[in-house]
C-alpha cells in the first residue's frame, strides 16, 4: 500500500491543484493535512478567513471521501513522526516564496524517514520553472518589473488550470476520522473558502462584467467593486491565479477585450513578479537596505509609529486607511500606497515596521507581494525612485467628495466635505481628532 501525506500550507482549493492531483495518482492512501492557524504573525482577520477556508475545503474533501487533518504542532517536527507511523512513502508539499518558508522545506527534507521522499511542487503561480526557461535570459535576473513583463508577455503563456479531481484516494485506515470543521460566521464581503472566491470571480467577470471598467475604477477607495478584490482568495490559496487569468481570457474571447481586461492580467503579472523576485534575492527584501546599498534614512519614534498604526496621525487619508485596515483586514491599493509613503517619507520610520504591521493586519497578506510592494514604495527594491505621495492632494483627487474620509473618520462627519482634507484648518475646531503629527508645506 503506497501511502502519501499532502501538506497544504496555503492551497485550500480543489481547482487547479496539481500537487494534490499528482498525489492522488501516485498513492493508494492519502492523508491531507494543514496548519490549524494562519501563522504566528497573523491577526484576527486573517485567522478568521483561514478558519473559514479550512472548513469549506474540508467540506469539499468530504464530498470526495476525504477529510482535512489539522496540525497544531510544528509541521517540521510532527510530519516526520506521522510519516514513520503511517509508513508513508512520500510527503507532498508546495514551495512558497519567502526565506522562512524555504527553510521549513529544507528542514523537513532532512527530518523525514530514510524511505520517505519529499515531493516539492510549485503552487499558485502563472509560470513554472521560470528561471530555467531557455527563452528567458537567466543572466538578466533579478530585474525591474517592466523588463520582467516585456520578457514574459512576449515569450510565455500561463499553463491552463487543472480541473478539480473527481475522486481522491481514501485516508489511511489507521487514522481516526474527525468531525467536520466548523467555521466562524461570515463577515462582510471577504468570506474565506474556494466557493466564495470562485463566486467573486464569476460575478466580477461574467455576471456583472465589472472587469470591463477595472482600469477606470481601480483607484477608488470606497466601493467593494472599485477593484477585483480577488486578492484575499489568491493570497490564502482559495483561488488560482491561472484560473483568474484563464477566465479573463475566456471573457475577452467570448464577450469583450479592452484595456481594463488586460489590466487585470497586468496586475497578476505584478503578483508573479514579486514571487520570482523573492526567489531570486533570498532574504534580501527583509533587510533594511532591501536590494539597495543603503537603508533609507529613518528616525525611530515609537509614538509616531503607534499613531500611524492606530489611525491617529491627524492626516485624514492615512488615518482612514489605517482604521479601515484595523476594522476589516483590508484597504484599497491606493490607500495602502499613501499610508506606506506617509510612514516612510513623512514620519521617517523604518519601512519594515510598516511591512510587518501589514503582515499582521491584512487578510490578503502574502509574503512576496507585501514585502515587495513595501520595498518598492521605500525605494529599496529594484527601482530606487523616490515615491513620496502628497497625501492631501491624493485624498482630494481620489476621494473628491470626502466620502471615504467620512466613512472611516466619524470625528470629521460634521465638517463640510471640503474641510475634511485638512481639518486643522477648519473654521470650527474638530473635537476628538488630533492635529497632524507632521505637516508638509507641499500639501494642498
Amino acid at each position: 500500500m503506497n501511502t502519501g501525506i499532502v501538506w497544504l500550507r496555503n492551497s485550500f482549493r480543489l481547482d487547479d491543484q496539481p500537487l494534490l492531483a499528482q498525489a492522488a495518482r501516485e498513492c493508494d492512501e492519502l492523508l491531507i493535512v494543514a496548519d490549524s492557524a494562519a501563522g504566528v504573525r497573523a491577526g484576527v482577520h486573517r485567522e478568521r478567513f483561514h478558519a473559514q477556508s479550512l472548513a469549506e475545503f474540508d467540506a469539499a474533501l468530504r464530498r470526495r471521501g476525504q477529510w482535512l487533518y489539522l496540525m497544531a504542532e510544528d509541521p517540521v517536527d510532527w510530519l516526520p513522526k506521522l510519516a514513520a507511523i503511517l509508513d508513508a512513502r512520500s510527503v507532498f508539499v508546495n514551495d512558497l516564496p519567502g526565506s522562512e518558508e524555504a527553510s521549513q522545506i529544507e528542514r523537513l527534507g532532512q527530518s523525514l524517514p530514510q524511505d520517505c521522499g519529499l515531493n516539492v511542487g510549485r503552487d499558485n503561480r502563472l509560470f513554472d520553472g521560470l528561471f530555467d526557461d531557455p527563452r528567458l535570459d537567466r543572466a538578466a535576473w533579478p530585474m525591474s518589473f517592466s523588463a520582467f513583463r516585456r520578457k514574459v508577455e512576449n515569450r510565455l503563456e500561463p499553463a491552463p488550470p487543472v480541473d478539480a479531481p473527481g475522486a481522491l484516494p481514501p485516508p489511511p485506515g489507521i487514522v481516526p476520522a474527525t468531525e467536520p470543521l466548523q467555521a466562524p460566521g461570515p463577515s462582510g464581503l471577504l468570506v474565506g473558502g474556494e466557493r466564495a472566491g470562485r463566486d467573486r470571480l464569476v460575478d466580477y467577470v461574467f455576471r456583472r462584467r465589472l472587469v470591463t471598467r477595472y482600469k477606470e475604477t481601480r483607484n477608488g477607495m470606497l466601493s467593494a467593486d472599485d477593484s477585483t478584490r480577488f486578492s484575499p482568495w489568491l493570497a490564502n490559496g482559495c483561488l488560482s491565479a491561472r484560473r483568474v487569468w484563464s477566465e479573463v481570457e475566456r471573457f475577452e474571447a467570448e464577450v469583450e477585450a479592452n484595456e481594463s481586461t488586460y489590466w487585470v492580467k497586468f496586475e497578476l503579472l505584478w503578483r508573479e513578479y514579486f514571487r520570482w523576485l523573492m526567489d531570486a534575492t533570498g532574504n534580501a527584501l527583509f533587510q533594511s537596505s532591501g536590494l539597495g546599498d543603503a537603508a533609507p534614512e529613518s528616525r525611530p519614534d515609537p509614538t509616531r509609529l503607534q499613531a500611524w498604526r492606530d489611525g491617529k496621525t491627524g492626516v485624514p487619508l492615512v488615518d482612514a486607511a489605517m482604521r479601515e485596515l484595523s476594522e476589516t483586514g483590508y484597504t484599497s491599493n491606493r490607500a495602502r500606497q499613501n499610508a506606506a509613503s506617509f510612514l516612510v517619507k513623512d514620519l521617517q520610520q523604518d519601512w519594515r515596521e510598516g511591512a510587518a504591521w501589514f503582515e499582521h493586519q491584512l487578510v490578503d497578506y502574502d509574503v512576496a507581494s507585501n514585502w515587495g510592494n513595501w520595498a518598492y514604495q521605500a525605494g529599496t527594491g529594484t527601482d530606487t525612485k523616490d515615491r513620496w505621495f502628497n497625501v492631501i492632494g491624493q485624498a482630494r483627487r481620489y476621494d473628491p467628495d470626502a466620502e471615504y474620509l467620512g466613512r472611516w473618520l466619524p470625528e470629521l462627519r460634521d465638517l463640510d466635505p471640503a474641510e475634511r482634507f485638512m481639518p486643522w484648518k477648519a473654521a470650527t475646531p474638530v473635537a476628538g481628532y488630533p492635529p497632524p503629527v507632521v505637516e508638509d508645506a507641499r500639501w494642498s
